[in-house]
């Protein structure tokens, strides 16, 4: 087992629900934190890398969605999901952030929205793969949301190393909580109710990645400004996951 699994105590011992997670691209670019502290509560501490804040957008796949001791309920239990996230911490407990998770699935963002305080958002998306090739097409279609559209093709390449505590992939994929403030993030970015989610799951098996084509506007519809330069990009072998409830912090 790599040195980087985390401590079987650090599972769940109620575990909510469980999911697995694949066809996952990592793409992160730097940013300067003064750019993203506004992005998050007062409360919480902007987690940086060497002094210096990174913004990522991951596409994936999530499947066999199951709640804690039951089956998966067909036609509910798979999605798509596109997130824009940033990394935090509170009282030393480091985490993700996140600006938006558009997804495929009604009521499962409903569900995310209601019972997590997450802020997502419903969007038209595919997720495929042909030949080794992935490509994800996604366009925002949440009410009142800001417009938002993505296109990126990329291959996998080579497996990496396992990813080391202290370097910066380690940093970036190894994030086992999250914190949100509730779906409407800007109403809520200085109100007194935060909430951090706890995940598990084996380490991440790295991969190089190639980008084919890369179309979005994800990160504008934030208001951010368009990112200089290519991402840096790590592809993802599947895994399962573990996910706890929130718990108001």
């Amino acid at each position: 087992m790599p040195s980087s699994t985390p401590s079987p105590a650090a599972r769940p011992r109620l575990p909510l629900m469980r999911q697995r997670w694949s066809n996952l691209l990592f793409a992160h670019w730097p940013v300067a934190p003064e750019i993203l502290r506004p992005y998050l509560p007062a409360r919480l501490e902007l987690d940086l890398f060497e002094g210096q804040a990174w913004l990522g957008v991951v596409p994936f796949t999530m499947s066999h969605i199951r709640p804690l001791g039951l089956p998966a309920v067909p036609g509910l239990s798979a999605l798509h999901e596109l997130n824009v996230r940033t990394y935090a911490r509170l009282d030393g407990v480091p985490g993700v952030w996140f600006l938006s998770l558009d997804a495929t699935q009604p009521l499962g963002v409903w569900a995310a929205r209601t019972l997590f305080h997450l802020p997502y958002l419903h969007a038209r998306m595919s997720l495929t793969e042909t030949d080794g090739h992935f490509r994800a097409v996604a366009e925002r279609t949440h009410r009142g949301a800001a417009p938002a559209t993505f296109a990126a093709t990329w291959t996998p390449g080579a497996a990496l190393p396992w990813a080391r505590p202290g370097t910066l992939p380690h940093f970036l994929t190894e994030r086992y909580h999250l914190y949100t403030a509730g779906p409407d993030v800007q109403a809520h970015r200085h109100g007194p109710d935060l909430w951090r989610g706890h995940l598990w799951h084996e380490p991440w098996q790295l991969r190089e990645a190639t980008l084919q084509e890369w179309d979005s506007t994800l990160l504008e519809s934030h208001g951010l400004p368009t990112p200089a330069g290519p991402p840096l990009l790590y592809a993802a072998e599947p895994l399962d996951v573990t996910v706890r409830e929130l718990r108001r912090v």
